[in-house]
């Protein structure tokens, strides 16, 4: 089944081929937890969940999830289990390991990594035929806010790989709103990523609208924004002057090796973010939306 699945995105070179591998490895990781009951009590964010899900074509990283509800005690411990069951299932072994914090944070995380080369475990014969030659281990960090601001709503999204199943993903609007929130208010100032603007142009030529109500909480809880609202001037006038302070170079480094064409990124510029975010939609902060 893993030949199969990793030739149906064609990978013409090593690292589009690792990115397949990665992706594959990401949807075994939501199959698990699936199986365990997950997201009775979570949903699916960030980049991955926009490309898996929605349509975005550019490869992701990590797996982003937020507990439905406030729940400091929440322990991610009971589903490492169903996750290294489900790679089992396909021939693999991986092992999870818990991230040392060196402050204290909502965020659980941990790392997803292969224990031994790929090429020993269930690939071997399967990528050299794809011109890679030897993998390197693949990791796979997996994020869980334990503590999420309100304001997102939440839909059930189907996956058919490696079965038949669904998860709980946040709307497309309520997406925007985080991704947002990263590309304003990252904490360092040359962590430059050129994801924020890639998706932040996807979400606009797709006429997603922002969900501003769960990106004023996210502001606020971040303590990136003082008041408990934010008009739609405002939020426009925090982005220009984003587009004006980063340094559009960089932005477009960081971006090339997740997209399959670089020529896309070519018309960046300040003065293209300026005219793209006079297309963006905002929702209407008054309309009620929750976690559903």
């Amino acid at each position: 089944m893993i030949k199969e699945w990793l030739e149906s995105y064609h990978p013409t070179d090593r690292e589009k081929a690792t990115s397949a591998l990665r992706e594959i490895m990401q949807q075994l990781a939501l199959a698990g937890l699936y199986r365990a009951g997950f997201y009775e009590k979570a949903a699916f964010y960030g980049g991955t969940a926009l490309r898996i899900f929605y349509g975005l074509d550019r490869f992701s990283e990590d797996l982003d999830f937020s507990i439905l509800t406030d729940n400091p005690d929440f322990s991610f411990q009971p589903y490492i289990e169903a996750i290294v069951t489900e790679f089992n299932s396909q021939g693999m072994q991986v092992s999870i390991r818990e991230k040392e914090k060196k402050m204290q944070s909502n965020i659980e995380s941990a790392f997803l990594k292969s224990q031994t080369i790929w090429k020993e475990l269930i690939l071997d014969g399967i990528l050299p035929q794809q011109g890679m030659g030897q993998v390197p281990n693949i990791k796979i960090k997996i994020e869980v806010d334990k503590q999420p601001p309100a304001g997102f709503a939440t839909e059930e999204k189907l996956l058919t790989q490696p079965f038949s199943f669904y998860v709980r993903c946040f709307t497309l609007p309520s997406l925007f709103a985080g991704k947002m929130h990263a590309l304003l208010f990252r904490k360092w100032q040359n962590n430059v990523k050129g994801r924020d603007w890639y998706d932040m142009e996807w979400y606009i030529k797709k006429g997603v609208p922002l969900n501003l109500s769960h990106f004023i909480q996210r502001a606020v809880a971040s303590n990136d924004w003082k008041k408990n609202s934010l008009t739609s001037e405002e939020f426009l006038h925090l982005l220009n002057a984003k587009i004006d302070a980063v340094n559009m170079d960089r932005v477009k480094d960081d971006i090339r090796r997740f997209i399959p064409d670089e020529n896309r990124i070519a018309i960046w510029s300040p003065k293209y973010f300026h005219d793209l975010v006079e297309r963006l939609k905002i929702e209407d902060q008054n309309t009620p939306v929750s976690p559903s």
